[in-house]
């Protein structure tokens, strides 16, 4: 198997402000006009050093490329093409930002199955530490609001933490798997008028249902919070 390096091969650095679809535009077509089943894109940490965006927005884009049947995970070797189907190489694009929207609505209703549930959880088992620490990660997120600042950082602090104070391991790592695979359509989210702050008053009705160990309560406030994200989301796709 062969493989490419970027900067040798035609593709080129995305800014900051642009979406991952730049990035699964470049990557396919560099896929359907150069290169040919079983050859490797290069690392992770390549492609990101390439494009200088985040490896979510990497991993974003080579998701939505094996979405629509373009690349394929092989196991101890990376991540490789596949035979290209014709109607990716007709309508690629289109493909790609149909199963985009698809795969967001499916990752962002696991996110309302889950955290709701966490979220009662931990109003039953956080402990005084817990409640401090989303505290203050509230208060480092009001300061970036009030800033207009983007706070993605202390929106995925606050709901580690949660999911840590739920006291299960597993579920934890379900959360930092569904924040890492959200994370850019959660940083688009929040940027626009009035939403980093209807983010920020889910996040603290949340955290007063949890201060008075209020399990339905934060249940509830949680379920508002994700189904006034979803929309936010949704509506930018």
């Amino acid at each position: 198997m062969s493989a490419i390096t970027p900067s040798k091969h035609g593709l080129e650095a995305i800014p900051r402000n642009r979406v991952y679809s730049e990035v699964a535009k470049q990557l396919q077509t560099r896929i359907v006009n150069h290169l040919k089943p079983g050859d490797m894109l290069p690392p992770e940490r390549e492609l990101v050093r390439t494009f200088g965006v985040s490896r979510g927005s990497i991993r974003d884009a080579i998701r939505s490329l094996e979405a629509v049947g373009l690349l394929k995970p092989r196991q101890g070797v990376g991540t490789v093409v596949r035979e290209v189907p014709e109607d990716a190489v007709v309508t690629p694009m289109a493909s790609v930002l149909l199963q985009k929207r698809k795969v967001i609505s499916e990752l962002l209703e696991v996110r309302n199955i889950i955290e709701p549930a966490l979220a009662r959880r931990a109003a039953l088992h956080s402990s005084p530490e817990q409640i401090a620490e989303m505290q203050a990660s509230l208060s480092r997120q009001e300061e970036k609001v009030r800033k207009s600042q983007l706070a993605t950082d202390e929106d995925s602090a606050f709901h580690y933490t949660l999911a840590l104070a739920a006291d299960n391991s597993m579920m934890m790592k379900l959360v930092q798997v569904l924040m890492d695979l959200l994370r850019e359509t959660r940083e688009r989210s929040l940027q626009g008028d009035g939403r980093a702050q209807k983010s920020l008053a889910g996040h603290h009705r949340i955290l007063a249902a949890l201060k008075r160990r209020d399990a339905a309560a934060a249940e509830k406030a949680m379920r508002e919070h994700l189904s006034e994200i979803r929309e936010i989301v949704l509506q930018k796709l």
